[in-house]
Parts: C-alpha cells; structure tokens; sequence
C-alpha cells in the first residue's frame, strides 16, 4: 500500500489562507494531504505547536505567512522566521529538521500555494513515514521531541529569540552591537544546553536518579550532566534527594 503523508499547515489568515482559498476557487489541483490550521499571524506559530504535532505522528509541518515586507502587523513574519529557526535547529538534533519546512505565499498566489504544497507532500512521500508515528513510534525520538518541546519553552531561548534583532542590529548602553556569528554561536549553545537540562528534567520526572544513570541514559559525559544538575538546582527545579553511599541522587521539585 502506498505511503499517503499526514501533513499540518499553519496558515496566516491575511495571506496564506486568502491564497489557499483562492488555489480552491480556481480548481487548483494539489494532493489533499495537508490539514489546516489558521491563524491571525505566521508568527503565532510557537514551537511547541511543531513539537506537539510531530508527537502525535504528524508526517510533515509546514508554516506559511505573508512575504517579508507584507506582514500585516508589520514583523510577525520576521518573528515568525526566528522562531522556525530555532526550530529548526533543535530538530536537526534528532534528523527531523526535513520534516518542517517555512514559506510566503500571498493572497494573489493561489497557483503558487498549489506548487509549495505539491513540492513538500512529495518531499515528505519520498521521506516516508515519520518515525515518531503509525502504530510503533521511537519512544526515545518522542522523549527527544518532548524534550525539545520543554526547552524550547524556557525563558532563556524564548528571550534569545525575542531579542535577536535588537542584539545584532542595534548598540546597547555602551555603544556595542553583538555579531551574527558570536550570537549564532550563543543562540545554538543555549539550544543544546537546554535540551540537556529538559533531558535531566524529563527523566527526573519518572524517578530519582544519580549522575551516572542520567548520563548513561542521555548519552553524554557525566561531568556535562552534573553542571546542567547544578544550573537545574539553582533554578529550583532539582534537588538532591539523599546520598547512598558516596553518591548523591537527584529527584525534581
């Protein structure tokens, strides 16, 4: 039996929608695996939305909004770009970044809605299905994207993504503005730090544990594991629950 695509699309109401309701009018012919999902602005589209749907076995994530320049509340779209960015790179983590995929398409472009749509069900066919759906999903790639989900959602990265603009493109109190390379280089540090932490946060929740088994589980060096728990402590979100022995073992607050 051939493989049919399950794929979501979140539309911005004042373009991409108007062209996906132009493409039906003109008898646009494109595959009818996409469902959507409307709303007011492409930048609307938190990361979660992404994370939450590839959980739930979701072949394919498409984002559409209005061209750079014809936002109609002006920057959404630019937002909308630095948070599927972000994304981006959190699921190229795991070699799911090809799932998702970010495009403008205009009210007047209903042809041209018909083609994107096209181009990346075929592209997801050609993929197969995704590995965290259908009746076996990867329990591990959905810990992964829950994890995701967590750290995506933390006020750190959401402020990164918040204050990218302003960072690289304007001065601050003492006249510096901070290169695109050198916050590209914060921006994908913090990315990997806080998917670390959600890890040790999302594992702590199923029960206590010590440095070493949460580092055999992630897979990643002890000493990695115990500077994220004390971040994660001085966050007061972990704790140390007890010592057995000479090993102290960590539990969620």
């Amino acid at each position: 039996m051939s493989f049919e695509p399950k794929i979501l699309g979140f539309l911005c109401n004042w373009c991409s929608y108007a062209g996906a309701d132009l493409a039906g009018v003109s008898r646009i012919q494109y595959p009818p695996n996409m469902r959507v999902i409307r709303v007011m602005c492409s930048g609307r589209v938190d990361p979660m939305f992404i994370f939450q749907a590839l959980q739930q076995g979701i072949d394919g994530v498409f984002v559409m909004g209005c061209h750079p320049g014809d936002c109609h509340y002006l920057e959404g779209n630019y937002e909308a770009e630095k948070k599927f960015n972000m994304t981006t790179k959190f699921l190229s983590i795991i070699n799911l970044d090809n799932r998702i995929r970010l495009d403008w398409v205009s009210a007047s472009e209903g042809v041209r809605f018909g083609q994107v749509v096209s181009d990346f069900i075929e592209h997801i066919r050609e993929l197969g299905p995704s590995p965290a759906g259908g009746k076996d999903p990867d329990e591990d790639l959905l810990v992964k994207l829950m994890a995701m989900e967590v750290a995506a959602g933390t006020d750190r990265m959401r402020a990164l993504v918040g204050r990218e603009r302003k960072l690289i493109e304007e001065e601050n109190a003492y006249g510096e503005v901070v290169p695109e390379e050198k916050f590209n280089e914060i921006f994908d540090s913090a990315i990997h730090d806080e998917y670390i932490r959600a890890r040790i946060l999302l594992s702590l929740n199923k029960d206590p544990k010590s440095v070493k088994d949460l580092a055999l589980e992630i897979e990643i060096d002890p000493s990695e594991v115990l500077e994220n728990i004390l971040i994660l402590k001085g966050r007061a979100q972990v704790d140390m629950q007890e010592i057995v022995g000479i090993t102290p073992i960590y539990m969620r607050t």
